[in-house]
């Protein structure tokens, strides 16, 4: 019946075959549009999915950013370690012993040094198979940044004595000095 209308209209001169063409595929763009086939929860599903990809990449850009800058970090580390570390002498007597990662190194030092160590002036730095004595702020840093390059570093802590005496040491009037050496 639609078609004999459109016949009747064609031959009155009321309407053109372009115009009937454009009408049937108007009429099928409708038909399609008004199905649901899914496509929005598809759109909304690949929204999602860009959106955590954005996150991740966000979030992997940002470890890389932290990653290169520690690595920067470090690297001015080890320059500013080998421009300020101090010539050991030539003919150190006294053996200094330092644990690190669970081994003892040792490093050939004077009097001099020794006094500075255990004073809290300086502190022991040790990477590449090397040590090096530094000044006690920069291996002050070097533990904040990478602990397991700090050989030995003085701390108030560590060094406080102790208070706690028995009641029967019958020791307790001599005093053990710092500087003893076995």
């Amino acid at each position: 019946m639609a078609n004999a209308l459109q016949d009747q209209l064609l031959k009155a001169g009321l309407a053109s075959k372009q115009k009937m063409r454009d009408v049937k595929t108007q009429k099928k763009r409708d038909r399609k549009a008004k199905v649901d086939d899914g496509s929005s929860e598809l759109k909304q599903q690949i929204a999602q999915q860009k959106a955590e990809q954005a996150e991740r990449d966000k979030a992997l850009n940002e470890k890389r950013f932290a990653e290169a800058t520690e690595k920067g970090l470090v690297r001015s580390l080890v320059t500013e370690i080998r421009k300020q570390a101090l010539n050991l002498p030539k003919d150190g007597e006294l053996k200094f012993n330092f644990t690190l990662e669970n081994k003892i190194h040792s490093l050939f030092i004077d009097n001099k040094l020794q006094q500075q160590l255990l004073n809290g002036r300086l502190g022991i730095v040790r990477f590449e198979e090397k040590s090096y004595v530094v000044p006690h702020k920069l291996a002050e840093r070097v533990n904040l940044l990478v602990p397991a390059w700090c050989g030995y570093l003085w701390t108030a802590a560590e060094n406080q004595p102790e208070t706690a005496v028995e009641e029967d040491d019958p020791y307790a009037d001599y005093v053990i000095p710092d500087d003893l050496m076995w």
